[in-house]
């Protein structure tokens, strides 16, 4: 994330909270596909909106909602809500980009290889997982099996 995502990031999580806000419907106005791609009312939903979306997002108790100050709205999620397309190792971990071209900074502790998948452990409750060219990626430069 650059100095400007983390200031955006920032001023969104203090004008977010998971208790207090009323869900807005049962419908599930949103949707988001195993690839990645999310939906509105089953229609495409342009990147930049999705991309804005994602940092309002949630997991709470097995549900997904985007929540603001005075709603919260359900979202469907087919496989899991974020798909990582990306890695690099620093300092202080692992930097991950995600289909979105989000960023996110996590501690080699928050990613867990699983029978089903690589899995990687994020705020708000969410778990990404990372796609085919991402996971090769990750297991040929950053696993050791010795």
């Amino acid at each position: 994330m650059t100095d400007s995502d983390t200031e955006t990031v920032s001023s969104i999580a203090q004008f977010t909270h998971q208790s207090g806000v009323k869900l807005c419907s049962e419908d599930v106005l949103f949707r988001i596909l195993s690839d990645g791609r999310w939906l509105y009312l089953d229609s495409p939903l342009p990147t930049k909106f999705a991309r804005m979306f994602s940092h309002i997002l949630h997991c709470i108790g097995g549900e997904y909602f985007l929540i603001t100050p005075v709603e919260k709205v359900k979202v469907a999620v087919e496989s899991w809500p974020l798909l990582l397309v990306d890695v690099e190792k620093n300092d202080d971990g692992f930097c991950f980009t995600s289909s979105l071209d989000t960023r996110f900074h996590v501690a080699d502790t928050a990613i867990e290889v699983k029978e089903k998948g690589i899995l990687v452990s994020l705020n708000k409750g969410l778990i990404a997982s990372l796609n085919r060219a991402c996971y090769y990626r990750y297991i040929n430069e950053y696993l050791s099996f010795d």
